[in-house]
């Protein structure tokens, strides 16, 4: 039987070709104007999830490979 791709996740992470999980930086809908400049500048780029989360997203996005 076929395994299905947990679609909540999949819409909030992705994963790169050498297998890293990347995600959006939490915190970027409201209130941005009170952040200071280093932490507005690095909400623009997207950061990388824990290893330790690995074994979950293989078995909840089994075709990300």
């Amino acid at each position: 039987m076929k395994q299905k791709t947990h679609k909540a996740l999949s819409k909030r992470v992705k994963i790169t070709k050498t297998g890293k999980a990347m995600k959006r930086y939490c915190g970027q809908n409201h209130f941005n104007t009170r952040d200071p400049g280093k932490i507005t500048r690095k909400k623009r780029r997207d950061t990388e999830m824990s290893q330790a989360h690995h074994k979950a997203f293989e078995t909840l996005l089994p075709y990300s490979k």
